[in-house]
């Protein structure tokens, strides 16, 4: 086993055993491996102590066969080159999985947001967003949210390039905030992706939803959206954590409560909240606890080799990019547990983000209920190809993701002549 995490190695080593199986050459699929355009920048942000603090950035174009590129930008202090392209290569198959005419993308910042104020959150992004403004655009690449950004991220990053551009262009970023352009449902929308794969599996494995033990990694955007809509849905969720580390109840926590208590104000975290009975765990003990359900809705990385085998949950939905590594799936598939993959359950967010796109092309405004339901159709019709592609040739959902995507973009790029 490699001594450190290659998220990218792992992205190829998939992407090779999919167009096996579809019995590609490798001619056919062979520029799938490399970015169409890799992209790194230094950042000088003055902080609001006076001193100047220079950040490296990022922005991977993996694909652009199917349509613009595609993906967001997260600020975190683990980001590099290796993250980012993983990153924006899984946008390319998940843009492909739920069929929409995007390729693949992405962006990050080696930073600590939490030790940043907002002034100098705002001063880094819009520094990122000039320098970063020759290669995007309405109809060349659209950023969103990811970790540690958000809709007032993608308003100071829309102001920017509006700026420079000079007139006002909402259409360069998706995931903004209502009043300038952002799309009803989106803050929510890889959230209830993930409670809407999880409904559709369950009722594959004839698995009541109601009353379901479920554990989330993850109480951010994704896995704390996905945790109270699950929770109004009847599930018993036993155990959430964040960065801080996790809380467990067995007789299942409140979740409407833990929200509103998380998002009263900024900064707060697991850590900080309280109520009769709780038991605080590790990420890690979260992994591993006996329920039905588990999500993963952090980061990448998370079940590996040494976790996998103690996994208890029947199924596992992944909310998070990456979060079972090669070497661990091939345990959780010899085990019997069925993983819905990253490509397929967290595409919510870029199903939406293409939604508010198309209203920003036009120019109007769709409400959130039919939002709700144009997702949904999205969605369950995707799980359900990759369900029959899956069980078409004996193998995981993973693979039978995989094997709708990179047949997409295979197709795509034959019809276009690209070689």
């Amino acid at each position: 086993m490699s001594s450190k995490y290659n998220p990218y190695e792992e992205v190829l080593e998939v992407l090779d055993r999919a167009a096996k199986m579809l019995g590609l050459e490798e001619n056919d699929y062979v520029q799938l491996k490399y970015p169409e355009r890799e992209m790194k920048v230094s950042i000088p942000v003055e902080m609001d102590d006076g001193s100047i603090k220079v950040f490296e950035g990022y922005r991977v174009q993996h694909s652009s066969v199917r349509g613009p590129y595609k993906g967001g930008i997260r600020y975190h202090q683990n980001v590099d080159m290796d993250e980012v392209k993983a990153l924006a290569a899984w946008m390319s198959f998940k843009c492909a999985v739920v069929d929409i005419p995007y390729g693949g993308g992405k962006g990050g910042v080696t930073v600590d947001a939490t030790k940043l104020s907002i002034k100098e959150l705002e001063r880094l992004t819009r520094k990122y967003a000039s320098l970063l403004y020759p290669i995007v655009g309405p109809e060349i690449d659209i950023p969103a949210p990811d970790v540690n950004t958000n809709a007032q991220v993608m308003g100071w990053f829309m102001d920017t390039y509006s700026t420079l551009r000079g007139h006002l262009s909402p259409g360069v970023v998706t995931g903004k905030p209502i009043p300038i352009g952002g799309s009803l449902g989106r803050g929510e929308a890889t959230g209830r992706g993930v409670m809407l794969m999880t409904r559709e599996i369950c009722k594959k494995l004839h698995l009541p939803l109601k009353g379901a033990k479920v554990a989330v990694q993850g109480a951010g955007n994704v896995g704390g959206t996905a945790a109270k809509l699950l929770y109004r849905e009847g599930c018993k969720v036993v155990a959430l954590s964040d960065v801080s580390g996790g809380i467990y109840l067995e007789e299942g926590l409140n979740v409407e409560e833990i929200m509103d208590f998380l998002t009263a104000q900024r900064g707060r975290l697991l850590k900080d909240y309280d109520a009769p009975g709780l038991t605080r765990i590790s990420n890690e003990e979260l992994l591993l606890q006996d329920v039905d359900i588990l999500i993963p809705a952090a980061l990448e990385n998370q079940i590996t080799e040494e976790i996998a085998p103690r996994i208890k949950a029947k199924i596992i939905v992944e909310g998070a990019n990456g979060p079972t590594t090669v070497g661990g799936d091939k345990i959780l598939e010899d085990n019997g547990i069925v993983v819905v993959p990253d490509i397929l359950a967290n595409s919510g967010g870029v199903t939406v983000s293409y939604f508010e796109w198309v209203q920003n092309l036009q120019s109007f405004r769709w409400e959130e209920e039919e939002i709700n339901e144009r997702l949904e159709n999205i969605m369950t019709k995707a799980f359900d190809e990759v369900w029959s592609a899956a069980e078409k040739t004996a193998t995981t959902l993973r693979m039978g993701a995989y094997m709708v995507a990179v047949d997409r973009i295979v197709t795509a790029s034959k019809m276009r002549g690209i070689s």
